[in-house]
């Protein structure tokens, strides 16, 4: 699999497009570029049959949350508090930035 250039950060709010979890939001947990892949928190929530470990004692089914792909979500600018694309822009200091297409600020801090 070709390696996809992330648009989204950790710390981000995505939402999710399309799939079982069509329309949550999240925050973005981790990045994984190499798989193309990003992980929400509360979104795409499996539960998985474990037995008793040293480091799970209890045992049982525990819910926990898998990794989406990349395409499947899209930031939520922080300003405008709308699903946008990203665009990237080079801030007077010569450091690149991304903005929001929609409303033309930027979104990192």
């Amino acid at each position: 699999m070709s390696r996809i250039k992330p648009h989204v950060k950790k710390g981000d709010m995505v939402i999710v497009l399309s799939g079982k979890d069509k329309d949550k939001k999240g925050k973005v947990l981790r990045v994984l570029p190499a798989e193309g892949r990003v992980l929400v928190e509360g979104v795409n929530v499996v539960k998985r049959h474990t037995r008793p470990t040293r480091l799970v004692p209890q045992g049982g089914v525990i819910e926990k949350a898998e990794p989406v792909p990349l395409a499947k979500v899209m930031v939520v600018c922080p300003k405008c508090s709308r699903p946008t694309r990203v665009a990237r822009r080079t801030a007077e200091d010569g450091e690149h930035v991304r903005v929001c297409k929609e409303c033309g600020r930027e979104i990192d801090k």
